[in-house]
């Protein structure tokens, strides 16, 4: 598969790539305290693992499992992979790590071993990415996914959208991803550090606004 933004950009890939390696060490490093006080309570609120591992679609087609802290019941995908509205398989603690999106503070771990970014798509499961036109999956996939990226920071509600639907399976594959593939690749054409620092920032002050 052809890697559009990586081949014409090599150098500021190189360079996106040691901020990423520089901010998510450094990341782990002063959050490590928050991180286990957050693992303690997910074990102490529901049975099961601390993370929550799911197969992702990742730079260039390659799968990986992702890290992020479990916050629906052990096996829950049995019901389905998406989240729909007040999901009774989200846990207590579950609910507000995902309101806050602290769940997703393990992907820095994703970031250190060069499967992520922290900027940059959100990978998505095989299932999904089937669905992505031959020319958008190419280029949204030339890419490492990220953490964050503007489509996340719209679309923050995206469970509660997919609640109000009659077939939220059908909403998510009509409605969302579209959306999200627009989002995708237009930062694929126009990145740049300083769009990264930009998105970080502004995913900082969504969540601290809710």
């Amino acid at each position: 598969m052809a890697s559009h933004a990586s081949a014409s950009r090599p150098g500021s890939m190189r360079i996106k790539r040691l901020f990423d390696l520089l901010a998510s060490g450094v990341g782990l490093l002063l959050l490590s305290p928050v991180l286990l006080v957050l693992a303690l309570w997910i074990r102490l609120d529901s049975s099961g693992p601390v993370f929550f591992r799911q197969v992702r679609v990742g730079r260039l087609g390659v799968p990986f499992r992702i890290h992020k802290f479990r916050t629906m019941q052990v096996d829950a995908e049995r019901q389905g992979q998406l989240t729909v509205g007040a999901d009774l398989r989200v846990t207590r603690a579950g609910r507000w790590l995902r309101k806050t999106k602290l769940d997703e503070l393990p992907q820095l771990i994703d970031v250190v071993c060069g499967q992520m970014s922290l900027v940059g798509p959100r990978p998505e499961v095989p299932r999904y990415v089937e669905h992505y036109p031959p020319d958008i999956r190419e280029k949204v996939l030339s890419l490492r996914p990220g953490i964050t990226d503007w489509a996340s920071i719209q679309m923050i509600d995206e469970n509660e959208i997919l609640g109000r639907s009659l077939d939220p399976q059908q909403a998510y594959l009509e409605q969302v991803l579209p959306k999200k593939l627009a989002y995708y690749v237009r930062y694929a054409d126009t990145h740049t550090l300083i769009e990264d620092i930009r998105i970080i920032i502004a995913t900082l002050l969504k969540i601290i606004s809710r």
